[in-house]
C-alpha cells in the first residue's frame, strides 16, 4: 500500500489495513505525517489498531496534529491507558487541551499517582517552565556512590524522560545539592562518592517564562534545567526538546502577531472559519479605523493638494519610506528586547543610535528622490513644472524628517508596550506603519507649506 492510499478519499479503506502499513514505517515523525492526512475519526481508528507502544511514540511527537481531539476520539479506556502511558509534561499539555467535562472524567480515571502528578502540572499558568516541566527525572541522595547510581539508571531509564543529567539531593531534606552529567558519571570511580564527579546546578523557578528558560538552556549549554521550589526541591526538569518546541510556537505567534494579527494555535488548515475571522477581523479594524486619519489628514491640507497637485505624486513613496524604516527598527528593537540584548532602561541609547541612523538612512533616500526627479524632467518623461528644483528638494527633505520619525517611533513602540505590560510583538509592522503615514502626511505638507511657499503655494 502506498502513501498515495493513505491519503484517498476512498471512505471504505480498512483501518485495520491502515495500520499495518503505517506500523512498517520507521520513524514516528513518518507516523505522524501519515495520520496528519487522514480525518480525526479516521486517524482514531487506525490508532484502535496499531501497537500500544507505537501510539505512544506518535503522541509524544509535538507535530501531531490535535492530540486532544484525538484522545476524545478514542474509546474511553483506551484513552486511559494512552494518558497512563505518555510523560507527565506530554499528558498535561493535551489535558490542558481538553474541554470540561472530558478532562475531569479522564483524570478520574487514571491511576492515583498519575492523576497527582498531572494534576501538580496543570496547576501551573501556561508557557510557565512549571507547565513545561516533566516529573519524570533522575535524582540520587548525596551518600551514594558512581556504582550505586548507574545501577539505579539501570533500573529506572525506562521510565524518565531523560538521564543525561542526574540530581544529587539532600538525604534527608530531598532538597537540590548538585547536579551530575551522564559523561561526568560514567568516567568516575565505581567506589568514588556521587559528590565527586557533581558540579553546582543551574536551576529555575516553577513560574519562570519559557523565554527565560530558554535562555538559560541556551547560555549554560543544558540538555535540561530542574526546577525547584522555594525550599530548594526539585519539582521537575524542563528538557531542550520542549523548550524548541516552545520556542517554534512562540516564534509562531510572533510572527503572526507582525502581520498585525491575534495568534493562533492550530495548524492554518485546522483553522475554523469563524476563528479565523475573530483573529483577523480585530487588529484589521482597529487599523482601518487608524488609517481614516489619514483621510483627515489629506482633507487639512486639501487646498494645499489643489494648489500643487504634482505633490500628490510622491505621497505613496513617501509613507511607504517612513512605514518600512518604522517596521525594521520594530523587529530589531522587538528581537534585542527578547534576547534581553536590551532593558528598559536602555531607550535613551536606542534614541541615541536611532537617530543619526535615521537622518542618513532618509538622506540617502532623498538624494535617490532628487536623482529620479531630475532624470524623469531632464529626459522628458514627465513635466515636474517650472519649480521642479523645489520640489525634489520637498520631497528629499520630507524624506530625511519622515524615515527619522518613522526609525524613533518604530524603536520606542516596543518599549512603550513593554513598559505597560504588554507583548513587544504587538509593534507589529502594519501598526507601525498605519502611524508613520498619518504622521508621514502631515510632516510632508508641513515641509511643502516652507519649501514652495511663494511659488506653488
Amino acid at each position: 500500500m502506498s502513501d498515495d492510499l493513505l491519503q484517498s478519499d476512498d471512505p471504505a479503506r480498512d483501518p485495520a489495513q491502515l495500520a499495518a502499513e503505517l506500523a512498517r514505517k520507521k520513524y514516528p515523525a513518518d507516523l505522524v505525517e501519515a495520520l496528519n492526512g487522514l480525518a480525526q475519526d479516521e486517524a482514531a481508528a487506525v490508532l484502535a489498531h496499531l501497537p500500544f507502544d507505537r501510539i505512544i511514540e506518535i503522541f509524544d511527537e509535538p507535530e501531531l496534529n490535535d492530540p486532544a481531539g484525538l484522545i476524545r476520539a478514542l474509546p474511553e479506556q483506551q484513552a486511559k491507558v494512552l494518558l497512563s502511558g505518555l510523560s507527565a509534561d506530554r499528558a498535561t499539555d493535551i489535558f490542558q487541551q481538553l474541554p470540561e467535562p472530558v478532562r475531569s472524567r479522564l483524570l478520574n480515571l487514571l491511576d492515583p499517582e498519575t492523576k497527582a502528578s498531572i494534576e501538580s502540572l496543570l496547576k501551573y499558568p501556561p508557557n510557565t517552565a512549571g507547565s513545561l516541566m516533566t516529573t519524570e527525572f533522575v535524582s540520587v541522595p548525596s551518600n551514594w556512590t558512581v556504582e550505586q547510581t548507574l545501577q539505579h539508571i539501570r533500573m529506572v531509564e525506562r521510565t524518565r524522560e531523560t538521564v543525561y543529567a542526574i540530581y544529587v539531593l539532600d538525604p534527608q531534606k530531598r532538597t537540590l545539592l548538585q547536579v551530575v552529567t551522564l559523561r561526568r558519571l560514567i568516567t568516575g570511580e565505581p567506589q568514588a562518592s556521587i559528590l565527586s564527579v557533581a558540579r553546582s546546578p543551574i536551576t529555575t523557578t516553577p513560574l519562570a517564562d519559557r523565554e527565560d528558560v530558554a535562555r538559560i538552556i541556551s547560555k549554560y549549554d543544558l540538555l535540561a534545567v530542574p526546577v525547584v521550589d522555594e525550599k530548594g526541591r526539585v519539582l521537575g526538569i524542563v528538557t531542550v526538546d520542549d523548550i524548541i518546541d516552545a520556542i517554534v510556537e512562540e516564534g509562531t505567534e510572533d510572527v503572526q502577531k507582525f502581520g498585525g494579527m491575534a495568534a493562533v494555535d492550530e495548524p492554518y488548515m485546522q483553522i475554523g472559519f469563524g476563528q479565523m475571522l475573530y483573529k483577523r477581523a480585530g487588529w484589521l479594524s482597529v487599523l482601518f479605523v487608524s488609517e481614516m486619519l489619514t483621510a483627515s489628514a489629506m482633507q487639512y491640507f486639501q487646498s494645499e493638494i489643489e494648489k500643487a497637485v504634482v505633490l500628490t505624486l510622491f505621497i505613496p513613496l513617501i509613507m511607504s519610506s517612513g512605514g518600512n524604516s518604522g517596521s525594521q527598527a520594530t523587529s530589531l528593537l522587538i528581537r534585542a528586547l527578547a534576547l534581553r540584548e536590551l532593558r528598559l532602561g536602555d531607550w535613551w541609547r536606542v534614541v541615541l543610535r536611532e537617530l543619526p541612523a535615521g537622518i542618513t538612512l532618509g538622506a540617502v533616500l532623498g538624494v535617490i528622490g532628487i536623482i529620479r526627479i531630475a532624470l524623469w524632467q531632464n529626459l522628458g518623461f514627465f513635466d515636474y513644472g517650472d519649480h521642479w528644483q523645489l520640489v525634489a528638494a520637498t520631497v528629499a527633505a520630507a524624506l530625511i524628517g519622515i524615515v527619522t520619525f518613522g526609525s524613533l517611533s518604530g524603536s520606542m513602540l516596543p518599549f512603550v508596550l513593554k513598559r505597560f505590560g504588554f507583548d513587544p510583538a504587538n509593534a507589529s509592522a502594519p501598526f507601525v506603519a498605519t502611524l508613520v503615514d498619518v504622521t508621514g502626511l502631515v510632516i510632508y505638507f508641513t515641509v511643502a507649506l516652507v519649501f514652495l511657499r511663494g511659488t506653488l503655494l
